[in-house]
């Protein structure tokens, strides 16, 4: 008896099937050529890399989230990187530290993680990016935006909108106008992403509570935090915070979340989320930080468009495809190639066009329809 369980995959794998692997592969074409149109080079870094040099290039990469084994040449812990721009750094920093800066760099490949969380499952990802190294200033936070949304849009995103951050919020205000000490800062960070109001008054932070409310569209949202900023702590974030906002004015729909800090453990001043129209989920976030290591500014963005496959995959064209009977005119089927169509060949007499899903035929030297 045939064991069903043998050919199982782990949980959070999957295969792509050809739908599906057509339209990742278009997606990942395509933001890439969006990417490189605005002057922006790909660099491809190794699956595998020594473990403590990957974990030290930034501080929100956890080892616990990679898988690691000990390499037999060097005895030395390696691991699969779960996110490549940690490799964008360690590149920025050692084989392009020359390069004249601002550096641009983009970069796609698969990613892994030891265990996916509650909402999503999936432990093997794409990851689509681009980096902005040596430049911290609004100038470049307002280009990775724009770069980002334009990489949806060629991708085929509609509805796209936008949620700003500023990750260091509640340590520029604890280290100035609404002083906190380093326990209750964590415990406030953590009510305040939780948005409970009763459990950031417990902890110490009842100062913070307007923050909370100050999330929504952007305008009204921005408003609202620059009515709390009294002292003008956070002036130069909330201009800044105008200012990328004017840029991409019309291209997408903007909200606002000041103190949100989930998947932003990294980020400096500015961080965003990117969403879409019937896909579940983020399908990015970006923002400015530090190198690891280097202490470089770099501002940048993470795309994962494996949900946007899933929402397009069914619609996704699989191209014309022409059937090339026994003893074809091998020339035409050539010119046929040329101009975009998939020619499937006979093998033998028993091959059928239409069972091997060919809307065509070549006859006389010319595709005609089955």
């Amino acid at each position: 008896m045939t064991d069903l369980t043998q050919d199982l995959l782990p949980e959070g794998l999957e295969d792509r099937l050809p739908q599906s692997a057509a339209a990742a592969a278009r997606i990942q074409r395509a933001m890439l050529d969006a990417m490189a149109g605005h002057g922006y080079d790909r660099v491809r870094p190794p699956l595998i890399e020594f473990e403590q040099s990957m974990a030290r290039r930034m501080d929100g990469v956890r080892t616990r989230k990679l898988f690691r084994f000990v390499d037999p040449k060097s005895l030395r812990s390696l691991a699969l990187r779960s996110d490549m721009t940690v490799q964008i750094g360690r590149i920025a920093a050692t084989s392009l530290a020359d390069a004249p800066r601002p550096l641009r760099l983009c970069y796609a490949g698969q990613v892994a993680r030891i265990a996916g969380d509650m909402l999503d499952p999936r432990r093997e990802y794409q990851q689509v990016g681009a980096e902005l190294i040596g430049a911290d200033s609004v100038a470049a936070a307002g280009e990775i935006v724009e770069l980002a949304i334009a990489s949806l849009e060629v991708a085929g995103a509609t509805g796209i909108s936008v949620d700003f951050t500023l990750p260091d919020l509640v340590d520029t205000l604890a280290d100035g106008p609404l002083p906190l000490d380093a326990a209750t800062r964590e415990t406030v960070r953590r009510e305040l992403d939780a948005k409970d109001a009763g459990a950031l008054v417990d902890a110490g932070g009842a100062a913070y509570l307007p923050l909370i409310h100050a999330a929504g569209p952007f305008e009204e949202a921005v408003e609202r935090l620059a009515a709390l900023d009294n002292t003008g702590a956070l002036g130069s974030r909330i201009k800044g915070l105008r200012q990328i906002a004017e840029r991409i004015k019309g291209r997408a729909r903007l909200t606002l979340d000041p103190s949100e800090r989930h998947g932003f453990e990294y980020q400096s001043w500015f961080g965003f989320t990117l969403y879409a129209e019937g896909v579940r989920g983020a399908l990015g976030r970006g923002g400015t930080y530090r190198i690891g290591g280097s202490g470089e500014a770099a501002t940048g963005f993470s795309l994962y468009p494996d949900a946007l496959v899933e929402a397009v995959k069914a619609d996704e064209p699989m191209g014309k495809r022409v059937f090339l009977p026994l003893g074809h005119d091998r020339a035409a089927a050539d010119v046929l190639r040329a101009a975009g169509w998939r020619t499937v060949a006979a093998l033998s007499d028993s091959d059928d066009g239409k069972a091997l899903d060919c809307t065509h035929i070549l006859s006389a030297g010319a595709a005609k329809p089955l």
